[in-house]
C-alpha cells in the first residue's frame, strides 16, 4: 500500500509538471502581462517538495528496515529492477537536456527512481551470492541523501527566483558602473533586475540625464544603454529618462539626497 502510494505521489507531481511546463509557454495576455513562464517555476517547486517529502519517507522506511531487515525475492527483484532501470532510464535520458529549473526538478525526479531500481538490481545480484539483507535499505538510504541534497539545492534556487532575487550571474554594481561612463548620464536610481524563471531576466531603470539639448542626443544615450545590456542578455528592459529639470516622483528625500551625493563623487571622478 504504502508503495502504491508514493507511486502515485510521483505520477501526480510529474503529470502536474507536464502540465505547468506545458502552460508556461503561453505567451503575455491582459491577465499575465509577463507571460505564463513562472508557471514553469511552480513546477519546479511543487516537485522539488514531492521530492523532498518523498525522501524523507524512503530514509524512515530504510532505516526501519536497518534495524528490522527482511528477507527479499532475489529473482523476482531481478527482473522487475530491470524493467524499473530501462523505462526510468528512457525517460531521464529524454528529459536530461531540460535547462529549466522544472525540467531539471523532473529530472532529478526520474534520476531518483532509475538509481532507487539500480540499487535494486545490484542488492538482487548480490543476494544470489550471499544473504545480506542490510545492503538494500544501506544502498537505499546513501541514494536517497545524495539526491536529498540536490534536490534542497534546487528548491533554494527556486525559492531565491520566486523571491525575485537578481540572477547570480549578473553583477548589479558592473551594470551601473558601465551606465555610468556614458556621456550625458548624471546617475541612475530604481535599478530592479529580476528573473521571471531562471532564464529571462527583466531589467527596469530611472536614468537621470544632464546636458541634453536635443532629441538625437537622448536617443544616442539610449542606445549606449541597450548596447551595454546586451552584454546580459535581458529578454526585457524598460529605461525611463529624467532630464536635469525633473525629479522623480518615485524617488524618496533620503534617495534623492544620496542620488545627488554620488552624482556630485561621479563628477568629482570625471575631472
Amino acid at each position: 500500500m504504502s508503495d502504491a502510494v508514493h507511486d502515485l505521489g510521483d505520477s501526480l507531481s510529474l503529470g502536474t509538471a507536464w502540465y505547468l511546463d506545458k502552460k508556461s509557454k503561453k505567451g503575455a495576455d491582459e491577465k499575465y502581462s509577463f507571460g505564463y513562464k513562472r508557471f514553469s517555476l511552480l513546477g519546479a517547486l511543487i516537485n522539488s517538495i514531492v521530492l523532498i517529502a518523498g525522501s524523507v519517507y524512503v530514509i524512515s522506511e530504510a532505516i526501519e528496515r536497518l534495524f528490522d531487515p527482511q528477507p527479499s525475492d532475489a529473482q523476482g527483484m531481478i527482473v522487475f529492477a530491470i524493467v524499473g532501470v530501462l523505462v526510468n532510464g528512457f525517460a531521464a535520458w529524454k528529459l536530461s537536456g531540460g535547462t529549466s529549473l522544472n525540467e531539471k526538478a523532473v529530472s532529478w525526479h526520474l534520476l531518483e527512481d532509475v538509481l532507487g531500481w539500480v540499487a535494486v538490481l545490484i542488492v538482487a545480484i548480490v543476494l544470489n551470492f550471499t544473504d545480506n539483507q542490510y545492503l538494500d535499505p544501506a544502498l537505499s538510504l546513501l541514494i536517497t541523501l545524495y539526491i536529498l541534497y540536490n534536490v534542497i539545492l534546487r528548491l533554494k534556487e527556486t525559492l531565491y527566483i520566486f523571491l525575485q532575487g537578481v540572477p547570480k550571474e549578473i553583477k548589479p554594481e558592473k551594470i551601473k558602473k558601465d551606465i555610468l561612463k556614458i556621456n550625458n548620464i548624471d546617475s541612475l536610481h530604481h535599478m530592479h533586475i529580476w528573473s521571471l524563471e531562471g532564464e529571462h531576466h527583466v531589467f527596469t531603470s530611472h536614468i537621470k540625464l544632464k546636458n541634453i539639448t536635443e532629441f538625437n542626443e537622448l536617443l544616442e544615450v539610449k542606445k549606449q544603454i541597450k548596447e551595454v545590456l546586451k552584454a546580459y542578455h535581458f529578454d526585457h528592459y524598460t529605461i525611463e529618462t529624467e532630464l536635469d529639470n525633473e525629479s522623480c516622483e518615485l524617488l524618496t528625500s533620503e534617495e534623492y539626497e544620496h542620488d545627488e551625493d554620488h552624482s556630485h563623487d561621479h563628477h568629482k571622478h570625471s575631472h
